[in-house]
């Protein structure tokens, strides 16, 4: 049985960055997931279009359909990290860190905060850092991200968030893992639980109506781009 990344963790397509299955109609459904993890860590519930109006949908199906190729891409590069050996689950928390710090760095500087106030509960790079001090690695940004509009602020987002959806999906893998320093590393792929941060996310993106969606996009393909050269530099 493979138990390597599951293709679901970019979900929102169908793979493995974040997002489940349902998130391939998560980012399937409103956006790509990533393989099996990929469906997972970057999927959505297919039910959770009933909390946003139609614009907000028609706006993630656009962000789905324009991300979908590198979601794949991305979800099929994940898949290589065993999560239920230490050495596989360290390197995969070294490459979502080293995208992840700069993305979120850079929606500082954007001013993520005004747009979203609760920032402080959606930000993990405090979380993976912690993960990775466990497993005696330090937390370093790998790749260089370039300044965002405000519309690249919900583009990104659109991709981080989506990618806590399939957490859940890998933290099923991770327990499948006989070594018990992984199971006590597991703040980032836990962050979050509990909360209804995807639904108040949908809820900001079908209330801001001054969107460029071309910008909200190419920061959606630029965020996905900068897992994949993160995960290429690991």
């Amino acid at each position: 049985m493979d138990r390597r990344f599951p293709a679901a963790l970019f979900s929102g397509a169908a793979g493995t960055f974040g997002f489940p299955p349902a998130f391939a109609r998560f980012w399937g459904n409103c956006a790509p997931g990533i393989a099996r993890v990929g469906n997972s860590m970057l999927a959505e519930a297919t039910d959770v279009s009933t909390y946003v109006d139609r614009s907000c949908s028609g706006l993630r199906e656009r962000l789905r359909d324009a991300t979908s190729a590198a979601h794949r891409e991305l979800d099929a590069q994940l898949s290589a990290f065993d999560l239920t050996v230490f050495s596989g689950y360290r390197r995969f928390l070294q490459a979502s860190a080293g995208a992840l710090l700069p993305l979120e760095a850079a929606l500082v500087e954007a001013g993520v905060a005004r747009m979203f106030p609760d920032w402080p509960e959606r930000a993990r790079g405090a979380a993976i850092a912690a993960d990775l001090e466990r497993l005696g690695r330090d937390a370093h940004a790998t790749v260089s991200v370039l300044p965002m509009t405000r519309s690249g602020v919900l583009g990104t987002m659109y991709v981080l968030e989506g990618s806590r959806l399939g957490a859940k999906f890998l933290l099923k893998t991770v327990a499948d893992s006989a070594d018990p320093r992984i199971g006590e590393a597991t703040a980032y792929l836990r962050h979050g639980t509990g909360q209804r941060l995807w639904q108040s996310f949908l809820s900001k993106l079908a209330s801001n109506h001054s969107c460029d969606e071309d910008e909200a996009i190419e920061a959606a393909r630029s965020a996905f781009a900068a897992f994949e050269q993160a995960a290429d530099r690991v």
